[in-house]
């Protein structure tokens, strides 16, 4: 790949949150990788930037997953949840990202 440079301040806007699930754990443990929800036009590259600008760690691979929101009813009206992109940053051998805040 060739050595894109993206916008320092869209880098740290691209990752919204961290996903911390069910899910999310089990896919930690097994293939060392971390979940978050991105913004709606992120692409892998800038998730792949603003992951190692952040948090210092080298990223193997991301994967991207668009999710529909699920429409739902307020008493007689009918409302609708946003709709969410995550993304599944897998790390390469030996890099740990350390969500929770403790000390190690």
């Amino acid at each position: 790949m060739s050595t894109t440079t993206f916008d320092e301040g869209r880098l740290m806007q691209v990752l919204i949150a961290p996903i911390v699930s069910e899910k999310a754990t089990m896919v930690a443990e097994k293939s060392n990788a971390v979940t978050f929800k991105v913004l709606q036009d992120a692409t892998k590259h800038e998730i792949k930037a603003a992951v190692q600008l952040m948090f210092k760690v080298e990223v193997k691979g991301v994967s991207v997953v668009n999710t529909k929101g699920k429409s739902k009813r307020f008493g007689k009206s009918m409302g609708r949840r946003d709709n969410v992109r995550k993304a599944y940053v897998t790390l390469k051998p030996g890099q740990e990202l350390n969500l929770t805040g403790e000390a190690a």
